[in-house]
């Protein structure tokens, strides 16, 4: 299995060889419309669903108090957000190797 990071570049190559007709500024400028319209969404609060990849979510956490795991001494960890990934289970199956299942 690779370890490979699949960057913007590859995104962006993968758009181009699937449309024959475009170039590569437009190849280009549908990958970073793409990745602004997700990241306007989870400013926003909002969700993201892929059909067939999976919901990109988030989530708010509370404050806390967390501790150095070395020293032991407590300190604050402050309220925020993060981002949350729920795969489909197409994609859960691919990963398996195993056909979906149907609902």
């Amino acid at each position: 299995m690779s370890k490979k990071t699949t960057t913007r570049a590859d995104l962006l190559d993968a758009v181009y060889a699937s449309g024959a007709h475009l170039s590569r500024n437009e190849a280009k400028d549908i990958v970073e419309l793409a990745i602004e319209e997700v990241c306007t969404a989870h400013a926003l609060g909002e969700s993201v669903k892929l059909s067939g990849f999976g919901k990109f979510g988030v989530r708010a956490k509370k404050a806390r108090i967390g501790r150095n795991p070395r020293t032991r001494e407590p300190y604050p960890i402050v309220a925020r957000r993060v981002m949350t990934f729920k795969p489909s289970a197409h994609l859960i199956a691919n990963l398996n190797r195993a056909p979906p299942r149907s609902k």
